[in-house]
């Protein structure tokens, strides 16, 4: 073969290899491409479900921070708050203020006749009102036997009617309110004595069985103090055996079995911590029940590893060199890990400390094996009175059948996601507070 033909060859052979390498570059460019593509797609799919799941929410829950409130003049008659002039508070206390919102709703409608039109008439006013009117004669006894011009709660219907969101154009009968009712709801609007305001009831109100009474102030005090016992416990407890575990104990059969039943109860479903704490901390050792205090204990338990295994994995990231420089120096073992250390491993014992309770203000179900699912009105004082929860308190008002409920349950879940927008916003100044470069 001549030198020109085995030239042409191997230049043949040449531009077969470079069309073979060209061509799996581009194969290999797109698949690359590809790969890019699935994984931008879903992350806008995951945006665009929480997106979605925040305008529902929030779409939903707006409308919860404005209330119908209904302007009525009332006159205070001596003979109905303190018909013995005795103006002792029980007895004042023990007053029929209803009597004197329906007998203001009447001079309203002075044309309404009959018992049932009457009752429906009503029906427009939550039982708030006479609450309302209580306080103020406890708080100002020269009222008695004055007119005022007060501002209390609409029903719940009357809230929701001036809210749109009971529909006009439906059958009476496929309505919760009838045409009646309807009218007078639009002859108060025309004459400016009904309309929305502020609903300040929401932030400073415990539950209630009445929409328009219930408030999420009582779920936020008990998340409150349930999750200030849980991180006053936790976190020195986890901090404490990550750094025995990491820099103080023999690697042996038993620190091994601990290990292995830390990652396994970092995986056991809440609702089993739940039961434990039902038979050790309320059965055996009396703790009340329905309380923070339990509650607390109960998610000490479940975010203990967590938080162990975050703190662990965080002293392992401190490199050799800071230990073998302080050992060097003349330190002891326990000087090195208290001041060099645990210092710098301290911003990501916090992002532990962040998810665990985070995990924890979510949970509800071991907080409804503890009690704390029960109907209490009362905002907590402390740690061992009964309370619920947020969590726990969404799951109650969503099961209930008033449609006013629906707002209030989405409008708990944005406080609730304000809660832990908070929590995790001082748990990041914290964090960087104590974070050093080296």
């Amino acid at each position: 073969m001549s030198e020109s033909t085995h030239a042409a060859a191997l230049s043949a052979a040449q531009q077969r290899t470079r069309q073979l390498v060209e061509k799996s570059l581009k194969r290999r460019y797109r698949a690359e491409w590809r790969f890019k593509a699935y994984g931008i797609g879903a992350v806008l799919a995951g945006l665009l479900a929480v997106g979605f799941l925040f305008v529902s929410i929030i779409g939903t829950g707006i409308s919860v921070f404005r209330q119908a409130y209904v302007q009525i003049e009332v006159e205070y008659a001596a003979d109905v708050v303190d018909p013995a002039g005795t103006r002792k508070p029980d007895d004042l206390r023990g007053a029929d203020y209803m009597a004197l919102v329906k007998r203001a709703m009447r001079e309203q409608f002075p044309d309404v006749e009959g018992r049932a039109n009457l009752k429906q008439l009503y029906a427009l006013v939550s039982d708030a009102a006479a609450v309302e009117m209580q306080k103020h004669v406890l708080a100002d006894q020269s009222v008695i036997g004055t007119r005022q011009v007060l501002w209390v709660l609409a029903s719940d219907e009357t809230d929701q009617v001036l809210k749109g969101k009971i529909e006009r154009e439906l059958p009476e009968l496929q309505r919760t309110i009838n045409d009646q009712q309807l009218a007078w709801i639009d002859a108060l609007s025309a004459a400016g004595k009904l309309e929305l305001r502020f609903n300040k009831v929401f932030f400073t109100a415990g539950d209630s069985r009445e929409p328009e009474q219930a408030g999420v102030w009582g779920a936020v005090k008990g998340s409150f103090y349930t999750l200030f016992i849980t991180l006053l416990l936790s976190f020195p407890i986890g901090v404490a055996a990550a750094v025995y575990l990491e820099e103080f104990a023999k690697h042996n059969r038993f620190t091994d079995l601990i290990e292995v039943n830390i990652n396994n109860l970092a995986a056991v479903p809440s609702i089993v911590f739940g039961l434990l704490g039902l038979a050790v901390f309320i059965q055996f050792f009396g703790v009340p029940r329905s309380a923070p205090l339990a509650g607390g204990l109960v998610l000490t338990l479940m975010t203990l590893p967590t938080i162990i295994i975050a703190s662990r994995a965080a002293l392992k990231g401190v490199p050799p060199s800071i230990r073998e420089a302080a050992l060097g120096m003349g330190a002891s073992q326990v000087q090195m890990v208290a001041h060099h250390v645990l210092p710098l491993a301290m911003p990501g014992m916090l992002t532990g400390a962040i998810i665990g309770m985070a995990r924890a203000l979510g949970e509800s179900a071991p907080l409804l094996m503890i009690g704390m699912v029960a109907f209490i009105v009362d905002v907590p004082g402390g740690i061992t009175d009964p309370s619920t929860a947020l969590p726990v308190q969404v799951y109650l008002w969503a099961d209930s059948p008033e449609r006013a409920f629906l707002e209030r349950t989405s409008g708990a879940i944005m406080v609730l996601l304000g809660f832990l927008l908070v929590m995790n916003a001082s748990a990041v100044l914290l964090r960087q507070k104590f974070e050093r470069r080296w």
